[in-house]
């Protein structure tokens, strides 16, 4: 039976503002959703429930007296544990942090609580958010929605996972090589990473650069626009972000989604030959007749962006240098060993590769671009295989090619954090085992809003289709497997997580 905490982010407001619900409502049936599915999927990684139902009734006053102003008034969101929370535990991932309590919010979390969202929690992250599976020494792991022994992607996975499962209409993540994109395609929810910029991060250590981006997930593309909408508005906080350029976040308030048959698609399944397993490639091959079936002009687009994955790794590695180096002389042996071995790889790299992989950069953002003078949007996969046991920190081999590493098996992410350009993941159903399927939008820089709009219109079409409409988790499932997650042990993702 259908709970509150089903309800999308614009169906509670509007019922809100009818009075056929209440915010305390809604955050107790969010929290008693928390209660009866975390113990399965381990989502949220720290409550707030008393500091939420206070704010929930003090929004209901607020409602009742005409005072109900914010976009986000009312509704119970969940915040990734990379981003501090004033007076809540914020641990990133890692024994180092596991009492650290912030003294001030993060802006992304001062700017939800001012649009007035309700803060239930913090969502599990791997390890100082490094890595694409959702684990770490202290909390474990957390499981897919859909089948919990299963990873659920990362690194915002608890946040992908509570918004899947009811616990929360809205939580925020964040993006470097697809933190937001890939739990989103795993879990069957909607992320959108914006035009770097878009969400100011004050907390970003390098002034211009496509990495450290931080942004919204939810089950809908208008409820993601929505915290978008939110977590994107200019406030004293977004000026201490270089990045943040002029913008009026109330355009992302009502996503208009044009016809399907006036506006052009463009697709590539590998950006020229990136690792992409033949299931994926079969299932993203459905999605793209199916479109066209219905109408859309489809074309495949000769585009490669193989070499960007080194150019990523170049990047990465100037990122990391710059993010630690002033911290990681305290940091001890509870940091998990790949910290320190990234580190490392970091002050390896020579000035001149670093010079050569931005000027690369600068090419392939230019290769990307020319895309958008002949479709409107570009579909491709969003992620190079089905969700995996989170016992492994990633695959292994794809069709049977092995991986090198953690980062190898994520080149249809990272090479588009390469380039920048806007990206909307958007859940197609599922695949033959019962799996979500994810597909990335990409548009043009700056065009975020025109970009939701085509999401938003394939979204309405494959709606339409019983195989390829959004999903919804089984919480019967989840609860039944619940004994097969003991009998592996979750725990035993410590071993893992090294």
């Amino acid at each position: 039976m259908s709970q509150p905490c089903d309800l999308g982010a614009h169906e509670a407001r509007s019922a809100m503002s009818r009075g056929e619900l209440s915010p305390v409502e809604l955050t107790v049936s969010c929290l008693e959703r928390v209660d009866e599915l975390n113990p399965t999927l381990n989502a949220v990684v720290a409550r707030w429930d008393e500091v939420a139902l206070n704010a929930a009734r003090a929004a209901e006053r607020e409602l009742q007296a005409g005072n109900a102003a914010g976009v986000l008034h009312g509704l119970p969101v969940a915040i990734k544990d990379l981003q501090a929370t004033q007076g809540l535990v914020t641990t990133y991932g890692t024994e180092f942090y596991r009492h650290h309590v912030p003294s001030e919010d993060a802006g992304i979390v001062a700017r939800v609580k001012a649009a007035g969202g309700i803060i239930i929690g913090k969502t599990n992250i791997p390890e100082m958010s490094i890595g694409a599976n959702t684990i770490n020494r202290i909390f474990g792991a957390t499981g897919n929605p859909y089948d919990p022994t299963l990873t659920c992607g990362g690194s915002s996975g608890g946040s992908a996972v509570a918004v899947a499962a009811g616990m929360a209409p809205l939580a925020t993540g964040s993006d470097h090589g697809g933190s937001l994109r890939i739990p989103a395609s795993f879990c069957g929810v909607v992320g959108h990473r914006a035009t770097p910029g878009t969400v100011p991060n004050e907390t970003r250590t390098v002034t211009q650069t496509n990495y450290s981006l931080q942004g919204p997930m939810a089950r809908t593309v208008d409820d993601a626009a929505l915290l978008l909408a939110a977590i994107a508005r200019r406030d004293r906080d977004s000026r201490k972000d270089p990045m943040s350029f002029p913008l009026d976040a109330n355009q992302f308030l009502t996503i208009d989604a044009p016809a399907l048959e006036d506006f052009e698609i463009g697709f590539t399944q590998d950006f020229g030959g990136l690792p992409v397993s033949a299931h994926v490639r079969e299932s993203f091959a459905q999605r793209v007749e199916y479109l066209e079936q219905r109408g859309a002009t489809v074309r495949e687009v000769e585009l490669d962006l193989t070499d960007a994955i080194d150019v990523d790794w170049q990047l990465r590695a100037d990122i990391f240098a710059t993010q630690y180096h002033r911290e990681i002389e305290f940091f001890d042996d509870t940091f998990n060993p790949n910290v320190f071995r990234s580190y490392e790889t970091a002050l390896s790299t020579s000035v001149l590769a670093i010079a050569q992989a931005r000027r690369r950069q600068k090419e392939l953002f230019e290769t990307v671009d020319h895309v958008f003078d002949d479709v409107d949007v570009l579909l491709c996969p969003t992620v190079s295989v089905p969700p995996f046991p989170w016992t492994s920190l990633h695959p292994s081999a794809i069709d049977g090619c092995p991986v090198d590493n953690y980062m190898a098996w994520l080149g249809l992410t990272s090479c588009l954090t390469v380039v920048g350009h806007p990206v909307t993941a958007l859940p197609a159903g599922l695949d033959n085992g019962g799996l979500p399927v994810g597909l990335q939008c990409v548009g043009p820089m700056y065009h975020d809003w025109s970009l939701l709009g085509f999401a938003k219109c394939l979204e309405g079409h494959f709606a339409d289709s019983a195989m390829f409409a959004a999903a919804i988790p089984d919480r019967n499932e989840i609860l039944q497997s619940d004994a097969r997650c003991e009998a592996l042990g979750r725990k035993a993702a410590i071993a893992a997580a090294q």
